[in-house]
Parts: structure tokens; sequence; C-alpha cells
């Protein structure tokens, strides 16, 4: 097992921009995206990796791709490494098997959140309001209830912090009506398609995120998708309404965090080997299972 890639450098060049994941570098009409192996959570990145984590979401964002190819159009140009610029190509030890030679697209502000399951920020809002992002749901629904359809459920993009949840009309009112019409029932179909398809293989797909933009004139899928990043992925076999879920996700880090004395408001503690490695494990279990892939 590899050591965990936090950050790439490379002398020739500095990414335009890092994230809470990805190193981003600007090629002019492309990008090269690089999923590292930093973690984030409660919006704050833990200066321990989990190792293997960006090479896994890379992985499972191009099996989806090529699942949805039919669907809508992405940004993926090429994963390999053979077909990026010459000064990457020397340092396959950071890029391979991570990264995505990407078409630079117009990116909409707005996230579009699809939801299958009542959890996370939905819960909260249908506990006290019983509704999510303003759409009215039955009564009588319980924390991770199914839902009778997926529900489009927007969220503006934050540079830091939380991001925020808008109305399906608000998003409207951003991104204009028609695109906000194509992206969002796109969404649904693909949320939809991945739901089926995710059941097959003993795993519910309670919600996920979504970006989208345009690239001359067209409807563009971009940066990752479906993953344990972007995704709350759920056992079947363990799944039973009325409670949290346990989930394919960075769970074991919030969990442990939890325990410290940390104010969530400074620098996280580093996480223990045991943490990072039992983290480790279930990104590596959902890759697995949905990809039917043992190498990434």
């Amino acid at each position: 097992m590899s050591a965990a890639l936090c950050e790439t450098r490379i002398p020739e060049r500095s990414p335009a921009a890092r994230g809470k994941v990805r190193d981003i570098y600007d090629l002019g009409e492309q990008l090269l995206i690089v999923a590292t192996d930093r973690i984030s959570a409660f919006d704050w990145i833990n200066p321990v990796g989990i190792p293997d984590k960006g090479k896994i979401l890379t992985q499972m964002s191009l099996f989806w791709f090529e699942k949805m190819g039919d669907l809508v159009e992405n940004h993926l140009i090429s994963a390999d490494i053979a077909d990026f610029p010459e000064e990457f190509r020397a340092y396959p030890e950071q890029f391979e098997g991570r990264s995505m030679l990407v078409h630079r697209c117009a990116m909409f502000p707005v996230e579009f959140v699809v939801r299958g399951y009542l959890a996370g920020s939905g819960w909260k809002e249908y506990k006290q309001h019983g509704t999510v992002c303003g759409i009215k749901l039955p009564l009588g629904l319980v924390e991770s209830s199914r839902l009778d359809a997926p529900i489009f459920t927007p969220a503006t993009k934050a540079e830091s912090g939380h991001d925020i949840n808008i109305s399906p009309e608000e998003a409207g009112r951003i991104l204009g009506h028609d695109w906000c019409e194509k992206a969002s029932s796109t969404a649904i179909a693909v949320y939809s398609r991945a739901h089926e398809y995710a059941a097959t293989q003993g795993i519910i797909l309670c919600d996920t995120k979504f970006e989208f933009g345009t690239r001359e004139g067209r409807l563009i899928l971009a940066d990752e998708i479906l993953t344990p990043d972007s995704s709350r992925f759920w056992p079947a076999d363990r799944y039973a309404p009325g409670r949290g879920q346990p989930s394919y996700d960075k769970q074991f880090v919030r969990d442990w965090l939890e325990t410290t004395d940390w104010d969530k408001n400074s620098p996280q503690p580093p996480l223990p080997e045991d943490v990072a490695l039992r983290t480790r494990e279930k990104y590596v279990e959902a890759y697995r299972k949905l990809t039917g892939k043992r190498d990434f």
C-alpha cells in the first residue's frame, strides 16, 4: 500500500487551485484535475491523508462516466498519463491513476443534489418544516425513509464552509429556467440509473451531488461523480428506516474527531493510523462492490 499523497508538487508548474481534495492545473482550454488523498470533515482538511483515496475517487468517476455516457456528455479527454503534457508524465508517482485531463467548461454556480432518501440536511429541514429545499414532502416520514421519487434539491457552492441549500425555483433564477430544467432532469436520470445499478451490487445510493457546466452550448457533466465523497452509499443488507445508516464514507473520521477536544474552528488533530486505514477500507470496499474491479 502506498503512502498518502496530500498534495502535488512539480518544479515546472504550480496548481491554479487546491480544493479540499483536488489540485487543478490550468492548461488553457484544458485542465488537469488531480484527486489527492486529502480528506476533509466538518469543513476542515486533516493533515493526514487516506492512502489511495484519490485513485479510488478517480477510477470510480471514470467507471460512472462510461456508464452514463449515453445520458449526458462529460468533460473527460483522457485519464491515461501518456496523453498528459510531458511535465506531468515525468512524475507518474504523483499523477498516474488519480488524474483526468478534461475540457474547460463554463461551470454553473449551483450544485445539483439529488435525493432518493431522507438524510443529512434534508432530514434536519424535514423535521422542522416538513420540506426539503422548500419542497413539501408527505407527513410521517422518518430518518432514512425512501422518497416516492428522487427529488432535485440544489445548493449554492461555498468557497469555504458549508454549501447552502436553496429551492429549485431559486436555482432556476440563478441559472435560467431552461438550463436548470435540462441539468436537473439529467441529474435525476443519472441518479436513477446509478441507484438501480447499485442495488444489484447490494448498495443503496441515498443521495448524490453533481456539477454541470456548458461547453460550446452543450450541457456537460464535470468534476467527480458518484463517489463516496459526493454521495451517500449504504449497505442494503443493513438498511433500516428510522435511524442513521452505516455508510461507505468518512464516518470513521467524523466519529473519531467527535471523541477529541477539537473545537471545529481550528486545524484538526492528525488522524491516528488505524482510523485512516479503516477509512481507506470503506473506500476500497465501495469501489470494489460498485465497479467489480479489484485494482485501482
